[in-house]
């Protein structure tokens, strides 16, 4: 008998979503000791090579982020149906694409690099070494992208601790293996690089460990049901619209970057300092819209509207305390976190202006944020996608319309509209979510 069948707290709800609001926050942790590891060599070529390597990298893997979020949804409703052979044969599924798709990026990577290089230019040295950089840790690929799939299949049964345990190992040994080989053993920027392959393809160990009870049986052996066609063509459409609305997203955020280079270096050094802040609103709103989408499929495989509703009723509520206590906080230490963030009084002045429009993005993106959950977990995601194409229609037109006129507050205000446009579209469409529960 699934957890659908049982009743929705507000303690249920923070036992999915905590755990995932810390395994977020542990994430930029590893970049810093990575940044810092390599600073320790006394030149400026390996900080670089490694920034820009992980960034081309995590670009790549960002791209199929789809497959934790796809497979979320899907589990989560057989899961809720009480359906055990496909919550496992999702599984399988989902090894399978992230082993693929990782195998396809080991051999495209040539021009893959080529292209991330011609986009982003560096300096022969630091282009050179962060090229030793990502052909070593190109070959974790597979591992990587397959721990996507079992994320998700993890947090679709509110087995977010494993999750966060799975985090805090591949981190932690990360970390542990960059002190050893790049400070103990001098093995530098490719120190670096074999600690994130190692961390990666141990990850994927523990994290099929993890999974071990969807292996006790036979039904992972059973290949017609792993790749039947009808169900194989449903998870496909389900993660190319995924794909499609996470593309849409991200063109947003770059050609916001690239339209606040227009108004010179200060004011681009000052939006990228501002973006932060909506890095900490995606870190703590991320946990209550993955509550939300293991909790709405759940009751949307069990059948169960009243469940949908109070699913979407709890974990919004936690939402809307979490963005209250974050608009507090930059209302309040904004100045001090923008301090914090750079020295320099140009950058610190300029990013003051524009201060106020983050401090009410928590908000203004709630909705946004939160129906994401709410429709990945109904599998809603044609919905997901059609409005993210009206939001990013709404966007081209406020910047066309607002940033001639007041330059860069017009491109802040732009990005606003886009978050509001997407909480609205979706809006729109909950009742017919709602209604497909009945």
């Amino acid at each position: 008998m699934s957890k659908a069948a049982g009743g929705l707290t507000h303690s249920r709800v923070l036992k999915i979503a905590l755990p995932i609001v810390i395994s977020n926050a542990t994430v930029p942790i590893l970049g810093i000791v990575d940044t810092g590891v390599v600073g320790q060599l006394g030149q400026a070529a390996p900080i670089g090579a490694v920034g820009i390597g992980a960034v081309i990298l995590t670009g790549i893997y960002w791209m199929f982020g789809f497959l934790r979020m796809g497979t979320s949804g899907m589990v989560a409703q057989a899961y809720g149906a009480g359906d055990h052979t496909e919550v496992v044969a999702l599984l399988l599924r989902a090894l399978i694409i992230g082993f693929g798709l990782g195998l396809c990026i080991i051999a495209l990577q040539v021009p893959l690099f080529w292209a991330a290089f011609q986009a982003s230019p560096a300096s022969s040295q630091v282009e050179g070494m962060a090229q030793e950089y990502m052909q070593i840790r190109i070959w974790s690929a597979p591992a990587t992208i397959a721990l996507y799939g079992i994320t998700g299949w993890l947090i679709a049964q509110e087995r977010t601790r494993a999750v966060l345990g799975l985090q805090l190992w591949l981190n932690g040994l990360n970390i542990g293996l960059d002190l050893w080989f790049v400070l103990g053993l001098d093995w530098g920027v490719q120190g670096v690089a074999i600690a994130t392959f190692l961390a990666e393809w141990s990850g994927l160990a523990l994290g099929l460990w993890l999974c071990r009870g969807a292996f006790a049986g036979g039904v992972w052996r059973d290949w017609g049901l792993v790749f039947d066609r009808a169900r194989l063509k449903a998870m496909a459409l389900v993660n190319g619209d995924i794909m499609i609305r996470s593309l849409l997203l991200q063109a947003i955020f770059i050609s916001f970057l690239f339209f606040g280079a227009k108004f010179g270096d200060v004011t681009l050094a000052a939006n990228q300092i501002l973006l932060q802040f909506l890095e900490i609103i995606a870190t703590m709103l991320d946990g209550f819209a993955f509550a939300a989408s293991s909790l709405v499929g759940q009751a949307m495989g069990a059948r169960k509207p009243a469940a949908l509703r109070r699913s979407v009723v709890l974990s919004s509520l936690w939402g809307m305390f979490c963005v209250t206590g974050l608009t507090i906080l930059f209302w309040l230490f904004g100045k001090m976190i923008v301090d914090l963030l750079t020295t320099s009084s140009e950058v610190r002045f300029e990013a003051r202006q524009y201060l106020g429009y983050v401090v009410f993005a928590p908000v203004l993106g709630f909705a946004a944020f939160m129906l994401d959950g709410v429709f990945i977990g109904a599998t809603r995601t044609k919905d997901m996608r059609n409005m993210m194409l009206l939001s990013f229609g709404v966007y081209a037109v406020a910047i066309a319309v607002l940033m001639p006129v007041y330059g860069n507050h017009g491109l802040w205000i732009a990005l606003l509209v886009s978050f509001v446009a997407r909480g609205v579209t979706l809006a729109w469409r909950y009742p017919a979510l709602e209604a497909q529960a009945g």
